[in-house]
C-alpha cells in the first residue's frame, strides 16, 4: 500500500511538472514571482452592468405551495456533519404583518446512502425574522419559516440522498443528493472550490452561476454581498445601482426583502447539492431602527460558528480535507482588544499544519486594492489583523467588495514578501452596481483621503512610507504588489493538488462557452520550509 501511495504521489508531481513546462500553454507558479504588474482594461464591447431579474422570472418565482420546502441549501458543519436549511410558508409584506408560528411546522431531514432508501431521520429547529420600518409609506416584511437541521456522523467522500420538510402534513421535498468532503489530512482535498462574491440577481449573475455550475465545484466560498435586496425601496419596483443617488430622501437604507426569497430560489439548484459557506458583506447590514442589523443574514444561513468556538455567525472556521478555512467579519469589532481577534488568535494557534497544510482566509472588503472604488477603505482592519495572519502563515486570502478582479503578488505590510499571502479579489459576481473600471493610479482617479469611508470601523488612510510611492496616497502606476487586474465579471476555482501546490483559475463570464479558456491562472505554491511561523519576524 505504501509503494502504491508513493507511486501515486510521484505521478501527480510529474503531472504538475509536465503541466508547468508544456510549451505554448505553460501555467506560471508563485515561485516565479513577484510578477510585473499587468492590467487588462475593460472590454468596451461588453456591458458594464445589467438590470436585476424581475421577481416573476422563472428562476426567482415561487414554485411550491403551502408548507412545502423551498430555497434549500447546504453548509459544512464539521468534517462529518452538514447543515441543511430551507424555508416553508408564505412571507408577508405590508403595513401590518403577523409572523408565522415556527412551531406549526416540523424540521425533518430523511437521508441515506441509497436513493429513496432513507436510513436516518434528523430534526432541527426553525425560526422567523421581521424587517420593520416605522416610517410613513414604508412597508414591513416577515419571513417564511426558516429551518436548520444538522446531519451528524456522515462518512467522508460519500453520496447522501435526502429530502426535507414535515412528514406529518405530508409536506416533504423531492429527493436531493450531496457528496461529503474528505476528512482533514495532508493528502486529502476537496475536488474543486468555487469562490465568488458580490453576486446579486442580474443577467450577469445568471451567467456567473451557470458558468460556475459547469465547472462542477464540490464546495463554494461566498465572500459577501449576496442578494442586493438593499438596492430597492420597501415597495419593490425597480432596483438601482446607487440607492442614495436614486432615493436621497429615504428615511433609512431600505430593503425589499422578497429579493432574498428570490435569491434563495435562484441558488437552490446549486446550493441544494453543493455546500455554500457565506460571510457577511456591507449589503447584508440592512439597518432597522434601534440599531438592529443583519437580520436576514443571521437568520437565513447556518454556519459552523459554535462548532469552531466563535459563537458568532460573523466569523468562524472549518476544515475541508487538508484546508483550514477562516471566515472573518469586517463589519463587527476586529480590534486587537475584541472578541473576534481573541477567537482568531486561538483558532490559528490550534491549527495543525501537518493535518491541514493549507490555511485560507476570507472576508468581504479587500485590504490590498488598486481600484479607486473602496481604495484603502478597510485599512484599519488591515492594521489590526494583518500581522497575526502573517505570523501564522496564511497562504491565500479571498475578498470581494470591489466589483472587478485582482490578484496580488505575495505581500505583507505593502512590501513584497515571499512569505506573505496571495490576496485575491473576486467581487465581480455580476451585481446591479456594475463592474469597476477606474484605478487609483489612473490620472485624476486617485480618491481623496476622505473618500471611501467604511460602513463600520474607523478611517485609517495613510500615505506610503517606502517604495516607489513613498510619501503618496496613491501610486502613479500599477502598484508592484498588484500582479494582475481586469474589469470583468466572473468567478474563481481553487484546486488543491497536494500539500504545497494549488491551481487557481479565474473564469471570466465572457468565456463561458469557450474550451480551456481562462482569464487568469497560476499555481500557488507553499514553501513551509522557508516560511515557518518560527522564522517570521513581525513588525
Amino acid at each position: 500500500m505504501m509503494d502504491f501511495r508513493l507511486c501515486l504521489a510521484l505521478t501527480i508531481f510529474l503531472m504538475i511538472i509536465a503541466d508547468l513546462f508544456t510549451s505554448g500553454d505553460r501555467i506560471p507558479t508563485t515561485l516565479e514571482g513577484p510578477f510585473q504588474p499587468v492590467t487588462h482594461s475593460f472590454d468596451s464591447r461588453l456591458r458594464r452592468g445589467s438590470d436585476d431579474l424581475p421577481m416573476d422570472h422563472p428562476r426567482l418565482r415561487r414554485n411550491v405551495t403551502s408548507f412545502f420546502p423551498e430555497q434549500i441549501s447546504l453548509a459544512i458543519s464539521s468534517p462529518t456533519s452538514m447543515w441543511v436549511s430551507w424555508i416553508t410558508g408564505d412571507s408577508q409584506i405590508g403595513s401590518n404583518v403577523t409572523p408565522l408560528d415556527p412551531s406549526t411546522v416540523a424540521s425533518e431531514v430523511w437521508y441515506g446512502k441509497r436513493s429513496r432508501k432513507y436510513s436516518s431521520v434528523k430534526t432541527g429547529f426553525s425560526t422567523v425574522y421581521s424587517q420593520l420600518y416605522p416610517f410613513e409609506g414604508l412597508l414591513n416584511y416577515t419571513s417564511g419559516i426558516i429551518h436548520h437541521v444538522r446531519l451528524d456522523d456522515l462518512e467522508p467522500g460519500t453520496k447522501y440522498y435526502y429530502k426535507c420538510g414535515d412528514s406529518s402534513f405530508p409536506a416533504m421535498s423531492r429527493e436531493y443528493v450531496f457528496e461529503t468532503l474528505p476528512l482533514p489530512g495532508p493528502k486529502r482535498y476537496p475536488r474543486r472550490i468555487a469562490v465568488v462574491g458580490d453576486l446579486g440577481l442580474t443577467s450577469n449573475t445568471t451567467t456567473t452561476i451557470d458558468h460556475l455550475i459547469r465547472n462542477d465545484p464540490s464546495m463554494i466560498l461566498m465572500v459577501g454581498d449576496l442578494s442586493y435586496a438593499n438596492q430597492y425601496r420597501t415597495t419593490g419596483g425597480k432596483g438601482v445601482p446607487c440607492f442614495s443617488c436614486a432615493f436621497p430622501d429615504a428615511p433609512i437604507r431600505e430593503t425589499y426583502q422578497p429579493r432574498w426569497d428570490g435569491w434563495g430560489r435562484f441558488m437552490e439548484p446549486l446550493t441544494s447539492r453543493v455546500p455554500m459557506m457565506v460571510i457577511e458583506g456591507n449589503h447584508e447590514i440592512e439597518p432597522q431602527v434601534a440599531g438592529i442589523t443583519f437580520k436576514s443574514y443571521l437568520t437565513r444561513f447556518a454556519v459552523p460558528s459554535e462548532e469552531s468556538g466563535s459563537k458568532s455567525n460573523f466569523y468562524y472556521s472549518f476544515d475541508a480535507g487538508g484546508v483550514h478555512f477562516i471566515m472573518l467579519g469586517a463589519y463587527v469589532d476586529y480590534n486587537r482588544t475584541g472578541a473576534q481577534y481573541a477567537w482568531l488568535e486561538k483558532d490559528l494557534h490550534q491549527v495543525d499544519r501537518s493535518v491541514t497544510p493549507w490555511l485560507v482566509a476570507a472576508w468581504h472588503p479587500p485590504w490590498y486594492n488598486s481600484y479607486s472604488s473602496h481604495y484603502q477603505e478597510f485599512e484599519c482592519m488591515r492594521q489590526e489583523m494583518e500581522a497575526l495572519l502573517y505570523q501564522y502563515g496564511v497562504d491565500i486570502v479571498f475578498s470581494g467588495h470591489v466589483h472587478a478582479y485582482e490578484r496580488m503578488n505575495r505581500v505583507y505590510n505593502y512590501t513584497l514578501d515571499s512569505c506573505g499571502p496571495v490576496y485575491i479579489t473576486v467581487g465581480d459576481g455580476g451585481n446591479i452596481e456594475q463592474v469597476e473600471v477606474d484605478h487609483a493610479d489612473d490620472p485624476g482617479k486617485c480618491p481623496s483621503a476622505q473618500d471611501n469611508i467604511p460602513e463600520f470601523g474607523g478611517l485609517c488612510h495613510l500615505n506610503f512610507s517606502s517604495g516607489p510611492a513613498k510619501g503618496k496616497f496613491c501610486w502613479d502606476q500599477q502598484p508592484e504588489w498588484s500582479a494582475f487586474r481586469e474589469s470583468s465579471f466572473g468567478h474563481g476555482i481553487l484546486e488543491v493538488v497536494n500539500s504545497t501546490y494549488a491551481l487557481w483559475t479565474w473564469h471570466r463570464n465572457q468565456d463561458i462557452y469557450k474550451r480551456k479558456s481562462r482569464g487568469d491562472q497560476i499555481y500557488i505554491v507553499r514553501q513551509p520550509h522557508l516560511c515557518s511561523t518560527a522564522s517570521k519576524v513581525v513588525a
